[in-house]
């Protein structure tokens, strides 16, 4: 396939699933498997255009970064609380994902461990939403330091392909009582700080490759990935907080289990 427009669809299959509760980097690696291309060197590709989707967030929500940003340097209360709750729920992945990042890699590789987790996380998305009370609507910034770190830790489970880090934090918030649509904004913040740091990490690893063109992957491929994620995410992003508001998330959850399944029969086929 055009490596251009291999990098069109990842772009669109990015944007369409980080905020969703699907897994975006299972989508990415079972992707590898439907369109046949190398997963080596797309690797650093598929992490670096999740910046576009966290671009997206921070479109979408300018006005409370603003506001919280200004907060910090006037020392307001509410500022300070927005970023106090941000950087103690990205401190456990930060920390695990640094010490892990080589059995993480090794997970990456397999398709197979992505089908399981899409399987087993939408029976616990069915399981939480069946047993979650849903508190009233709060801003990020009033959420107390306990569910905060709760939220944090159940990030990390993101770290196994196929979990979802949307899932993962958004079912923990759920489980502590916290409101859908405070669930699902406060997964989209923290989700700017853990992307950029993951991407930082990556770059960083692979710079010497990307430098001397070593992959066929280009800096062309990354760019119109990165723009088709953004555009894409942007459109997901006002959808979904409206939905889940309403509907709750149980249509992702069979959605996974669906998934999961047929592309765990697929490889078997293969």
């Amino acid at each position: 396939m055009d490596l251009m427009l291999t990098a069109i669809l990842l772009g669109i299959v990015e944007g369409l699933t980080e905020f969703l509760p699907v897994s975006s980097t299972g989508h990415l690696i079972l992707a590898t498997e439907l369109f046949g291309y190398d997963a080596h060197q797309w690797a650093m590709f598929n992490v670096v255009i999740q910046l576009g989707a966290i671009l997206a967030v921070v479109v979408q929500y300018w006005g409370k970064f603003w506001q919280a940003g200004m907060g910090v340097l006037r020392l307001e209360r509410d500022g300070l609380h927005f970023l106090r709750n941000i950087l103690v729920a990205f401190l456990p992945s930060a920390v695990l994902g640094l010490l892990l990042k080589d059995y993480i890699d090794i997970m990456l590789g397999s398709p197979t461990i992505v089908c399981w987790a899409l399987i087993i996380g939408g029976i616990a998305i069915l399981g939480i939403e069946r047993v979650a009370k849903s508190g009233e609507f709060m801003e990020v910034s009033d959420l107390p330091l306990k569910q905060v770190i709760g939220v944090g830790f159940a990030q990390c489970l993101s770290m196994i392909p196929g979990v979802s880090r949307s899932g993962a934090t958004i079912m923990g918030a759920l489980a502590m009582g916290i409101n859908r649509k405070t669930a699902a904004e406060f997964s989209f913040f923290l989700a700017v700080p853990t992307m950029i740091g993951a991407t930082t990490l990556e770059l960083l690893d692979n710079r010497d490759a990307l430098m001397a063109g070593e992959t066929n992957v280009g800096w062309g491929e990354i760019a119109v990935g990165f723009a088709v994620s953004f555009v894409v995410a942007l459109v997901v992003i006002r959808a979904f907080v409206a939905y889940v508001s309403r509907s709750g998330f149980a249509p992702f959850a069979w959605y996974r289990i669906l998934a999961g399944s047929a592309a765990l029969a697929w490889l078997g086929l293969r």
